[in-house]
């Protein structure tokens, strides 16, 4: 009987059975004069000594605010240093932190506050062309009647669980004016907590459990609306921790952190990461630069850094970037999206990551599920995602029937382990429709299994292309594509089509200076590609509809694409 495509690891460390405020208290214990945080944006240094005696007296100002174990308070900001404080503080006393994409406007951040039934909101006053205290003013018209005392919160007839918005300048984070009638500021907070003694602070932190859920993440969006996703303690200290250990990372390395805090990428993989082992947060802006992050790994002697594909892209094609030493860079992590190969040796041997990782998981997962080794061959690093974490399984199915298939064979891969989140915050059905009874999480990735346990991706089912009773599956297309040297980037996905059911489309970035004809790269498709998976339509872009995080928006493009082709037919008919 042939095997199957299931593979469990062990461990030869156990889980870690702790809270997350548990771990740092050991940590800040172990390493009290090294460095924890450096944010160079606001020019501030804090050793764990130091970062643990603020995380605790912002604990204590929130729990003078009223806010109680289970409460879910949310930050709406860009990356700096008192979104770190939040994140370890809420972890202090049990608040469920409750992340929200920067890059939201007022629909997006009123589904955010509603879906999860924000009390509490800590945002900074702006970001780019959103002034998010306008926003707030338009979307809270009872902030400005009410008091932010907590003995009489300001009603809000849409929101009616959210009783504090807390602004900040992390310029100048301990300002007591107040920018607009009815929000507080984050010196309130601190100053209400001296209230708090710590005994006080110690009871609560003591009755927490590993188990109780400490974080919601929204979904990153690539395919549709965002869920809320609810991870504990347990899921995201141990797969912050197990990604270290597979990392080698030690008290000794300090990590450039450009991917965003809101998304599991910069929260759990670099800030609890770090924070879990003694080693540094190195926040090289508040978003993504890639000059930043090249001063800052020279500046601070960084020895990782993390990022998806189109990051690193900026950084080796900088126009100063020979002018930066990188020398001191070991490792990273890069997830998100497709690594093609090229650019793996560029990392590893210009940016001297020659340790460099691939990760691979989902917000539901925790988020990492696989990693690739520190001693993995470059074929495994470019053309697999790695083995699963310690202490979890991994299985590849068939999608009709729901049977583990052979190795080797094709399959949607499913997750189970403690990585695997509580449930989307207040939405059984989806829930069940992602958990099996089983216990398995069903990821709608298609991949291929080998005898080690390391994964191949080969798609997505809902992007999966099905023309003319053929299955197409568009990372393959997309990993063809990317031998061309002239490709940047590219994007493959289906559009409706009448006779065949869908048609193939390519969106495809060029490098910079080069030049491609649609027939040329047809040409190109045809000595290698079956006919049918050869793009039908190809568009020459500049830019790609992208979340924050930089991952590739497929539904966006597509729907471009159909209203391109409908403008199209119009004016055909017109002309006629």
């Amino acid at each position: 009987m042939a095997a199957k495509s299931y593979f469990h690891r062990g461990g030869e460390q156990p889980l870690l059975g702790k809270t997350i405020s548990q771990q740092f208290a050991e940590i800040a214990a172990a390493f009290p004069e090294y460095e924890a945080v450096v944010a160079i944006p606001q020019q501030r240094r804090l050793t764990y000594r130091e970062l643990a005696a603020e995380v605790d007296q912002l604990a204590k100002g929130l729990l003078a605010a009223g806010f109680e174990k289970g409460d879910r308070v949310g930050v709406w900001s860009t990356n700096n240093l008192e979104w770190i404080l939040l994140q370890m503080a809420t972890a202090r006393v049990g608040i469920v932190l409750v992340n929200i994409n920067p890059a939201y406007r007022k629909r997006e951040l009123a589904y955010a506050l509603q879906c999860s039934e924000v009390q509490g909101l800590f945002v900074i006053p702006s970001f780019r062309d959103s002034s998010y205290i306008d926003i707030l003013a338009e979307l809270l018209p009872a902030l400005g009647s009410a008091s932010t005392d907590s003995a009489s919160p300001p009603a809000h007839a849409e929101f009616p669980f959210l009783r504090h918005v807390v602004v900040y300048d992390p310029q100048h984070p301990m300002q007591t004016e107040c920018p607009a009638p009815g929000f507080a500021v984050w010196a309130d907070i601190i100053e209400a907590g001296h209230s708090i003694s710590d005994a006080q602070l110690d009871a609560v932190t003591d009755a927490l459990d590993c188990d109780d859920p400490i974080n919601i993440q929204y979904t990153s969006g690539t395919t549709g609306f965002p869920k809320a996703v609810v991870l504990s303690h347990l899921n995201i200290l141990n797969d912050a921790y197990f990604s270290a250990q597979a990392m080698h990372f030690t008290e000794k390395d300090r990590l450039c952190v450009p991917v965003p805090f809101y998304h599991c990428f910069g929260m759990v993989l670099a800030n609890l990461l770090c924070l879990s082992v003694g080693a540094c947060v190195v926040i090289p802006a508040e978003h993504f630069h890639p000059l930043s992050v090249l001063q800052a790994v020279a500046q601070e002697k960084c020895t990782a850094l993390h990022g998806v594909p189109t990051m690193f892209m900026a950084e080796l094609d900088h126009p100063e970037f020979q002018n930066f030493d990188v020398s001191s860079l070991r490792t990273g992590i890069m997830a998100g999206a497709t690594c093609p190969p090229a650019l793996m040796m560029r990392v590893m041997t210009e940016l001297n990551c020659r340790e460099i990782l691939i990760g691979y998981g989902q917000t539901e997962a925790a988020p990492l599920s696989h990693l690739t080794e520190i001693d993995d061959s470059l074929e495994r690093r470019t053309e697999t995602v790695g083995r699963n974490l310690p202490h979890q399984e991994v299985k590849v199915i068939n999608i009709e029937t729901g049977a583990t298939v052979p190795l080797g064979q094709p399959g949607e891969i499913c997750f189970r382990g403690y990585n695997l989140m509580r449930g989307y915050y207040g939405n059984v059905a989806a829930t069940r429709e992602a958990i099996d009874p089983q216990g398995w999480l069903h990821s709608g990735d298609l991949g291929v299994m080998d005898e080690e346990g390391y994964v191949r991706i080969t798609g997505r089912i809902k992007e999966m292309i099905i023309r003319g009773g053929e299955n197409i599956y568009p990372r393959e297309i997309e990993e063809f594509l990317y031998s061309n040297e002239k490709i940047q980037q590219v994007a493959v996905f289906g559009v409706p089509q009448p006779f065949y059911g869908e048609e193939v489309v390519a969106w495809v970035q060029l490098h910079p200076g080069e030049e491609m004809s649609v027939e040329e790269l047809q040409a190109f498709c045809r000595d290698e590609l079956a006919h049918f998976k050869i793009p039908k339509v190809i568009r020459f872009v500049d830019h790609f509809p992208m979340t924050v995080t930089g991952k590739l928006q497929k539904f966006k493009m597509r729907d471009l694409e159909i209203e391109q082709e409908k403008q199209e037919q119009e004016e055909s008919v017109g002309v006629g």
